[in-house]
């Protein structure tokens, strides 16, 4: 078990993580923007399952290959991006991308449910943050090592879902109002794939730590 001072630094830690933008925020808020409430959510809970899906790499050891590995940090970097890169652009080119559910069909949520956690789990740098910060709060006199580490990555997935969903729920009510401003629908859609397309170079660029 993991002792309560432990776990209140740990908890510190993380909201201090969560709290940074990144690209997780800027995705949901892209996506909240861009789909409304739900979808945000949506998304907030793709890059949740990403998160966890992170944390059993680590507690795997499979992590620790990758974080190690020159040719497969290059590989899931340079997937990531174009991936990134390529929802820019489709959000850019789909002039009916912020129509209203009236006049188009809305996105399928498991759709952007899948977005959101290939978005999280071919960022590098989310495999390497896990492998660093984790363990830094795992004492194996108190008890199974890789059970502390389940424990304290879904605590940290948790927390990150939480406050995402906040995040998308508020910027639902933006989605709402521009949809019904016929003059910044494409203005919003050349912002919200400009994001994403930043997103994809700020990725591709990426040194490792």
């Amino acid at each position: 078990m993991i002792d309560t001072p432990t776990l209140l630094l740990f908890l510190a830690a993380a909201w201090a993580m969560i709290l940074v933008p990144g690209p997780d925020i800027l995705y949901v808020l892209t996506r909240g923007m861009v789909g409304g409430r739900r979808a945000g959510i949506v998304s907030a809970l793709g890059v949740g399952t990403g998160e966890v899906l992170h944390t059993l790499l680590v507690a795997s050891g499979l992590a620790a290959i990758l974080a190690t590995s020159l040719t497969m940090f290059l590989i899931i970097k340079y997937l990531g991006a174009v991936y990134l890169l390529h929802l820019g652009i489709k959000t850019i080119r789909d002039q009916h991308a912020l129509a209203l559910p009236r006049t188009s069909a809305p996105t399928p949520l498991t759709y952007v449910y899948r977005q959101g956690v290939l978005t999280n789990l071919l960022n590098p740098k989310a495999v390497l943050f896990y492998v660093a910060f984790l363990p830094q709060f795992v004492d194996p006199l108190h008890g199974n090592a890789h059970l502390q580490i389940v424990s304290l990555g879904l605590l940290f997935a948790l927390s990150d879902i939480l406050f995402l969903c906040v995040l998308a729920y508020v910027t639902g009510h933006f989605h709402t109002w521009l949809t019904r401003q016929p003059r910044f629908m494409t203005r919003l859609r050349w912002i919200c794939g400009s994001i994403l397309i930043g997103l994809g170079i700020r990725l591709a660029v990426t040194e490792r730590a």
